[in-house]
């Protein structure tokens, strides 16, 4: 079972769906105590990062209990910007903080911020959340904000500079661009992370 973690801040409607058509188990727990009984959890999110407040407290400490078990945990868009220790963008609002650093706004001038749509994923090494993914496969964003450059990034993306795109530490994974909505390779990668959970 795989756990959707739903704090009204994105449609999960789509992200659901696409892990439906892949066979796995999905559910959208209601307490932080119903994350006891999933194998993986998701943490999906669009728009500001003052919305991940909702997750301070019972939440955070449940996700935190299950990476403690070794069960897998993906974020996506804001969700992966959670994973670190906050951003740039709610500097009051504390992220996760399983890696290190802070997220900060898409810089250059030359391009249009917020970053949206079809952009390529530039890495080296198809392994982990990249498995069977193709280097230079376009996937679909929506952001302004990204991810501090780590030992953890796998991926990147250039959108008038160089960002970080997909990040991963043995069974944390984080995606900036949104695997529901990115066709074929998008479900390669939200499949590569079902299998993670198997």
């Amino acid at each position: 079972m795989i756990a959707l973690v739903d704090y009204q801040a994105g449609n999960l409607t789509s992200v659901k769906k696409a892990l439906a058509s892949l066979g796995a188990d999905v559910f959208v727990p209601v307490t932080p105590a119903d994350l006891a009984k999933a194998q993986a959890v998701i943490v999906p999110g669009v728009g500001h990062f003052g919305a991940t407040r909702a997750l301070q407290g019972a939440w955070t400490d449940a996700i935190l209990e299950r990476v403690g078990e070794g069960r897998p945990l993906l974020g996506i868009c804001l969700g992966m910007q959670w994973l670190f220790e906050g951003s740039e963008e709610a500097d009051d609002v504390p992220g996760l903080g399983v890696l290190p650093g802070r997220c900060v706004k898409l810089r250059s001038r030359d391009v249009k911020i917020p970053h949206v749509g079809w952009n390529d994923l530039l890495f080296d090494r198809t392994a982990g959340i990249l498995e069977g993914v193709t280097p230079g496969s376009q996937v679909y964003f929506t952001h302004s904000y990204v991810a501090p450059a780590s030992n953890e990034m796998t991926a990147e993306t250039d959108h008038g500079e160089r960002f970080v795109s997909v990040v991963q530490r043995g069974y944390i994974a984080g995606v900036q661009f949104h695997p529901e909505k990115s066709g074929d390779v998008g479900l390669r990668i939200l499949r590569n992370f079902v299998e993670m959970a198997a």
